[in-house]
């Protein structure tokens, strides 16, 4: 009875008193609003830039934007421009970014301008990675380094958390995400004081950068798919399905990733390794067509306008061509993330099961699909019901996505992730 009633017993850890956390408001703010802009600036520099390498400069040279030649020659070219980024610019543009998560290192200031530009070039070329990984690692370098100068006393993990929690609220537009990936964090680590008052701070920075994307560059996750009125029991067989088909793709391109890596290591030079992986998204980027090209979400807008308009051989095609385009970007050098590709690789297949099977409705298909492929690529759990739910806006279709994730997660967990250490093996 006696350990029943300690097991029972409520949380008594110490809540943090208000003067101590008005004093983290304003640096919450500051940090929430310079990481939402510099995302923003990337964002519309990178987007400038890609009109003009696919739109402006093919038309002036009487090129096709988007033939198997140009594809090509851009994704070689950009290979070429990151990797003299990576080799020539101070700083090298960071570490090697199959070692790199969300959770980012705080790296020198020295090696920011290098990131970010590798980064712009490779979002602006074609390569089929996101900017989550450079731009929160650039913002938690730039939060750190000013915190330090600025505010000497603060506690040295509240700069990285505020930068963190303020990426993913500009990324994401919302600081829900930003919210539900501190819990998951915090719930593996032993902290001291009440869950909100740890999260009260980067809460603080994930509103201030969401209301500020929001502001000046406004975007929608929503895909405006048709809604489900009503949950069957078909939908929820199908939701399983789709998840676990998408879960098990996904860890197929995990056991290859490591594989990948050793093989352009080989080569031992960033010039080498990345316009070699340049080469290879090019072909592969002629296989798949424009639309397995870049980071994915416009590409998935498209696909959710018309979800009819394609076959399921073709939507079968795209799904496994961006796969494979995800890996060998990830694994060769370029500077990006994984979630924005994985959200197309879900999409396409979730389109593909609605196309083999009409009863499965395309909102739950594109959902179960993007939930199974983030938790096998990602093994972020909030992270991935929260993008898969926000992509279709039902919240139906939330508690489907519950029940989805309980056999998709089963498939992953206590598997390889990808992600490497810094010896070439998978972290797990």
């Amino acid at each position: 009875m006696a350990q029943d009633s300690a097991q029972q017993a409520p949380d008594t850890s110490p809540a943090a008193p208000p003067r101590a956390l008005l004093p983290l408001i304003l640096p919450a703010l500051v940090v929430g609003v310079v990481s939402s802009l510099l995302f923003v600036g990337v964002s519309v520099g990178a987007e400038q830039l890609q009109g003009v390498l696919w739109g402006n400069l093919p038309d002036a040279l009487g090129i096709g934007r988007y033939s198997v030649l140009w594809i090509f020659v851009m994704l070689f070219a950009t290979g070429v421009a990151v990797g003299l980024v990576v080799w020539k610019v101070p700083g090298h543009a960071g570490p090697d970014p199959a070692t790199m998560g969300l959770n980012a290192p705080a790296l020198p200031p020295v090696v920011l301008p290098g990131l970010l530009l590798a980064a712009a070039l490779m979002l602006a070329g074609g390569p089929s990675l996101g900017p989550e990984n450079p731009i929160i690692a650039v913002n938690v370098g730039l939060a750190v380094w000013l915190g330090r100068r600025f505010r000497p006393g603060s506690p040295e993990p509240l700069w990285p958390a505020l930068a963190e929690a303020a990426t993913l609220g500009a990324l994401f537009g919302t600081p829900v995400a930003a919210a539900l990936v501190i819990s998951e964090a915090l719930a593996g680590t032993r902290t001291t004081g009440q869950l909100w008052d740890n999260i009260f701070a980067p809460l603080a920075a994930a509103a201030a950068g969401a209301l500020t994307t929001d502001l000046v560059h406004k975007a929608t996750f929503d895909l405006h798919l048709p809604p489900i009125a009503e949950p069957t029991a078909g939908d929820v067989l199908a939701a399983a399905v789709v998840a676990s088909v998408a879960a098990l793709l996904g860890m197929a391109a995990v056991h290859a990733f490591p594989h990948l890596h050793r093989a352009f290591q080989r080569l031992r030079h960033p010039m080498l390794m990345i316009p070699a992986g340049g080469l290879v998204l090019g072909a592969l980027g002629a296989l798949g067509g424009p639309l397995t090209l870049f980071k994915g979400l416009d590409q998935i807008a498209e696909l959710a306008r018309d979800p009819e308009g394609w076959s399921a051989g073709q939507f079968a095609l795209m799904t496994v061509v961006k796969l494979a385009a995800l890996t060998v970007a990830a694994s060769c050098g370029f500077r990006g993330g994984r979630i924005f590709p994985a959200v197309f690789v879900g999409t396409a297949l979730g389109l593909c099961a609605h196309a083999l099977v009409p009863g499965v409705p395309p909102a739950l298909g594109v959902a179960s699909g993007v939930l199974g492929m983030l938790l096998a690529i990602t093994r972020q759990g909030w992270v991935s019901l929260f993008t898969a739910a926000v992509l279709v806006a039902s919240p139906v279709i939330l508690a489907l996505l519950c029940i989805a994730s309980l056999p998709a997660w089963l498939l992953v967990t206590g598997r390889p992730q990808m992600q490497l250490h810094k010896d070439g093996t998978p972290i797990r």
